[in-house]
């Protein structure tokens, strides 16, 4: 609030107009006294005033030399060239501490926009990108890279600078000395990494840990500086570690979140997909149903080009869709001959229960509580529980149940023999437009045939 206040600014005009007046009549201790009341006022006052001050310091100390009783005292030129070094001197210094200022300033944005990049990233790739991003931002080294373990050996995953043509590529070990040396070991990592730039690029280089916040260390940053002649140049100051080290805690804290979260659901898909197992040999002795109507639902979701969150969808409904079926009495469930209508009603019970069941499951996407409900609604309304028809049937449960069918049909059961891929494959064709999506069936039909002239090529 005081750095360009009015009483500054006047008791700094007022201390040049006296100043002035004391190099006409050549009082020089005068007019030094003054001009030192007006850098104490004006100095702080910004650019213009520092460059006027030093203007009029000067034509003061031209206007006192035109007097012959102060050209005639040789002490007086020194007194005044030291008088205006002093001034530059604090001049640069004042550049200095504006520089200084302006690049916490930087790192601060840089900071403050990183954090909110990384708040929004989706998933670890993106948590990485965005991190690289911020550290450039930061302006600390021309080339940086994040490195971290992909199946048991490092990669490099994040890059910029000369870094960047290492990037997606592992970091191997060579034929040198670092050959004896541990492969998890950082220092390898770092001087593997660093010795594949050029060296006129890592005159200067920084290797610092990326920790999740239990500890567990999740990547290395490194930064490589080269030597003199372009970019930031010169060993890192403790200032410069300080920013990395509080830079990498903010990216620890980011991908360990994502990492949580990625065991969380690696968690969930072994238990969903156990349970899917469990759950078939109550249904069919033989087993391998699941596996192979999951295996199946994806690869028509893919080409029917569905995005991963909606594969992982009908991929985890797939698991469940026979759930219900822990309801059904055993002697109804295994019934070897045609059941009756009423016993058919209370098989037909096993999608709304199996729906219900998963109601606690709050993790479960929408779509696959649609597949465990509907995958027995028929394309011309006719099917169970609710009678729904074409695409008002959700399209995990119009998928999947093509694919269930499928496999009903080529699986041996207690009541019928397995039927041929080409028979299967015919009556699929037969009921698109009846019992399934006519679409659907174009491409799976696509999907089994080309998978048979795969076979037959081989």
């Amino acid at each position: 609030m005081l750095r360009n206040s009015p009483v500054r600014l006047i008791l700094g005009g007022m201390a040049l107009l006296l100043g002035l007046g004391a190099a006409l009549g050549g009082h020089l201790l005068l007019l030094a006294g003054l001009m030192v009341l007006a850098c104490a006022a004006l100095w702080v006052a910004g650019n213009v005033w520092r460059s006027v001050l030093i203007g009029v310091l000067i034509a003061s100390l031209g206007l006192a030399a035109v007097r012959p009783e102060i050209r005639a005292d040789l002490w007086v030129w020194p007194g005044a060239a030291a008088l205006l070094g002093g001034l530059l001197l604090l001049l640069a210094g004042q550049r200095r501490q504006q520089a200084e200022v302006y690049r916490t300033q930087n790192v601060i944005r840089a900071l403050e926009k990183g954090s909110a990049e990384l708040a929004d990233a989706k998933d670890t790739g993106s948590v990485i990108r965005a991190g690289i991003q911020t550290l450039d931002q930061l302006r600390v080294a021309p080339n940086l890279a994040f490195v971290a373990y992909r199946r048991g050996t490092p990669h490099v995953l994040g890059a910029r600078g000369v870094f960047a043509e290492l990037l997606g590529k592992p970091i191997t070990p060579g034929n040198g000395p670092a050959d004896s040396r541990s492969v998890q070991a950082d220092h390898w990592v770092a001087e593997r990494a660093l010795g594949q730039i050029p060296r006129e690029q890592r005159k200067f280089y920084l290797s610092v840990p990326v920790e999740g916040l239990s500890g567990q260390q999740l990547g290395l940053l490194l930064l490589a500086r080269p030597g003199p002649g372009s970019g930031r140049t010169g060993d890192f100051l403790p200032g410069d570690r300080s920013i990395v080290a509080a830079f990498a805690q903010l990216l620890g804290s980011a991908l360990g979140q994502w990492q949580a979260i990625r065991e969380l659901r690696d968690a969930n898909e072994l238990t969903l997909r156990s349970l899917g197992s469990a759950l078939e040999h109550r249904d069919d002795e033989t087993g391998g149903h699941t596996a192979r109507v999951v295996a199946l639902s994806e690869q028509l979701a893919r080409r029917l080009g569905w995005k991963e969150e909606a594969i992982k969808s009908l991929r985890w409904g797939a698991y469940l869709h026979d759930l219900g079926k822990l309801a059904i009495p055993d002697a109804i469930l295994h019934k070897p001959g045609e059941l009756t209508p009423d016993e058919r009603r209370v098989i037909q019970q096993h999608t709304t229960v199996g729906y219900d069941m998963l109601q606690d499951l709050h993790f479960l996407p929408a779509e696959t509580l649609d597949l465990v409900r509907y995958h027995h609604e028929r394309w011309d309304g006719t099917g169970y529980p609710s009678g729904l028809r074409n695409q008002d049937i959700p399209s995990t449960a119009r998928v999947f149940s093509i694919v269930d069918v499928y496999d009903a049909l080529t699986s041996a059961r207690p009541y019928k023999s397995a039927w041929s891929r080409e028979r299967a494959l015919s009556e699929i064709k037969l009921q698109g437009g009846r019992q399934f999506d006519p679409q659907f069936v174009e491409s799976f039909v696509s999907m089994m045939t080309e998978q048979d002239d795969a076979r037959l090529v081989r």
